[in-house]
């Protein structure tokens, strides 16, 4: 049984997109261009080619409507605040930015609830009132497998949170520090690092401790994973926001975006494709103005499908 790669996803069709000063101030992704208009138009057209392409290859995807009585311009990546376990745990996630929060839907999770097992809920989110935050699968990179938390800390990864998480979910924390060139901590584990069944792509440079650095690259090696080591301007366009899923048949996918493709080595690719079929499709919209890539667009559901 693959427990790493999930067949079934939930993604979010956006209604606001657009770019979010209250995510700006530490995501250093997003750049703000084009009119309100022609952005949230040319964003739909993107998310619509992901689902397209995702279905076409056999992944069952939930599509739910973000609602349109709120202004919520990151609802296209429901990853930061919900996470799905075999277990039959959902996990709703505290959120640094307010606008964000009303991303948290009762009316998602009561679809969840029609089609998926949910035996409980853990409900992290009381941790905003006092300033600490974990963005779900942007914050933890998860190897389901063997139970690991991968996560970079920052002013969204908060280290007591992520101890709670593995303390109430059976995970152990690999936390570590990474910045950019610029000595701007990550934001998002998720943008430097992903982890597949076999492999695992990871911007090691971005991590500055050289002690840090190993232990994160032993870590990975020991739970059987090739790392895939990503430069930093690679993890610029998105290379490592990449994620595996499965077909319902069982067949191994790689998803990523034209970006994220384009920035691979010839050699990098060819490890990747040993691992599965990689699928691309351009999100300049969404990356620009969102921050965020194919990976962050996408919440892998584990929980046991009712029918």
């Amino acid at each position: 049984m693959n427990t790493q790669c999930a067949s079934n996803v939930l993604m979010i069709r956006p209604s606001a997109f657009g770019h979010n000063p209250q995510t700006a101030v530490n995501n250093v992704f997003q750049r703000e261009s084009g009119d309100a208009a022609s952005v949230k138009r040319t964003a739909l057209q993107e998310f619509n080619a992901l689902v397209r392409l995702l279905k076409d290859n056999g992944v069952e995807v939930l599509v739910m409507d973000d609602d349109p009585k709120l202004v919520t311009p990151d609802a296209v990546f429901p990853n930061n605040w919900i996470s799905f376990h075999s277990n039959g745990t959902v996990v709703l996630y505290p959120m640094f930015a307010p606008n964000r929060r009303l991303e948290r839907s009762p009316r998602i999770i009561e679809r969840i609830r029609e089609r998926y097992r949910v035996k409980s809920i853990l409900n992290l989110t009381e941790h905003e009132r006092d300033g600490q935050f974990l963005e779900g699968t942007g914050s933890l990179v998860l190897d389901r497998k063997d139970h690991l938390a991968y996560a970079c800390l920052s002013e969204r990864t908060d280290a007591a949170l992520v101890d709670r998480f593995c303390r109430k979910m059976g995970y152990r924390a690999a936390t570590f520090r990474a910045s950019d060139a610029s000595g701007r901590p990550i934001y998002h584990t998720n943008v430097m690092m992903s982890i597949g069944a076999e492999f695992a792509v990871v911007c090691l440079s971005c991590i500055r401790d050289n002690a840090e650095q190993k232990a994160i690259k032993d870590r990975l090696e020991k739970h059987g994973r090739q790392v895939i080591e990503i430069d930093e301007s690679q993890m610029a366009d998105f290379a490592g926001n990449i994620l595996q899923l499965r077909s319902a048949d069982d067949k191994s996918l790689i998803v990523m975006s034209s970006r994220a493709y384009a920035a691979y080595r010839p050699d990098q690719l060819a490890i990747l494709e040993s691992y599965g079929r990689i699928l691309h499709t351009p999100l300049p919209t969404i990356e620009d103005q969102g921050g965020g890539s194919a990976r962050c667009m996408i919440a892998e559901i584990f929980n046991p499908a009712l029918f």
